[in-house]
């Protein structure tokens, strides 16, 4: 299959090179077609890319490869997109894009809330695609290049330069997203965000999405840092507007 060549060298056990790893796409796609499409474009842009059929064969491959993005159809045998997501943000942060033929705002909601970062519907175009994979990827690097400021609120603290985020000593795994709007509100306490300000820092590039997805990521992010995420003490909720980081520890 002519762009998939990375997977057709996968056999049984095969050895990685690591010096690929970083620059490594995995295409989770079950239609022969649309994933040789989309790694045709990919590899033009000197991407690396590997290719699973089915759910099961692309967590294994995410765990072979730590691959720097992940493109995932919903519909797949044996395990489905939604449950692949799950499961890779169980054990990765990895920059994951939706690419499906469900179009309802439900399964949009549905994937950003387990922790994908863009959805895009089918019938697509590769080139859009490639731009978004890019924008996302280029947003992940400026987190990592910005001043190396530590904030700290009580015993959560966000390390921009080591993109680290603990709370009492512990590790909290996000997403790109999550982290994101975490280190945007926590560089100014107290300042109100309206959800348009907030998407515009997810999705720099004016790309449309409904306000909700604000709200999806805002919710995940509480389960992950708040003491009690029913009663929120860092990521305040502002009626009518937005958010913002609570200004003191009291």
């Amino acid at each position: 299959m002519p762009g998939l060549s990375a997977e057709m060298k996968i056999h049984g056990e095969p050895r990685v090179d690591q010096r690929l790893a970083t620059e490594t796409i995995l295409i989770v796609e079950d239609e022969p077609k649309t994933a040789s499409l989309v790694a045709l474009y990919l590899e033009r842009e000197g991407f690396k890319t590997v290719h699973a059929a089915d759910g099961q064969r692309a967590l294994g491959l995410a765990r072979q490869y730590t691959p720097c993005f992940v493109i995932l159809d919903l519909m797949l045998p044996q395990l489905d997109g939604w449950e692949v997501c799950r499961e890779l943000r169980r054990f990765s942060d990895v920059p994951i894009l939706i690419l499906s033929a469900r179009e309802d705002e439900f399964d949009r909601v549905m994937g950003l809330s387990l922790g994908a970062d863009d959805y895009v519907v089918k019938p697509f175009s590769p080139r859009e695609l490639v731009a978004r994979v890019k924008a996302i990827r280029r947003r992940v690097r400026l987190q990592l290049t910005r001043a190396p400021t530590v904030y700290t609120h009580g015993e959560l603290v966000l390390e921009p330069e080591k993109r680290k985020v603990t709370r009492g000593g512990k590790a909290i795994n996000l997403t790109p997203s999550e982290y994101v709007l975490l280190q945007v509100l926590m560089a100014v306490p107290g300042r109100v965000f309206s959800r348009q300000e907030l998407l515009d820092h997810l999705y720099p590039g004016g790309d449309s999405v409904v306000d909700r997805v604000v709200d999806v990521h805002i919710g995940k992010l509480r389960q992950k840092i708040e003491p009690d995420p029913a009663y929120p003490s860092y990521i305040v909720t502002v009626r009518g507007i937005g958010y913002q980081f609570a200004d003191s520890e009291g």
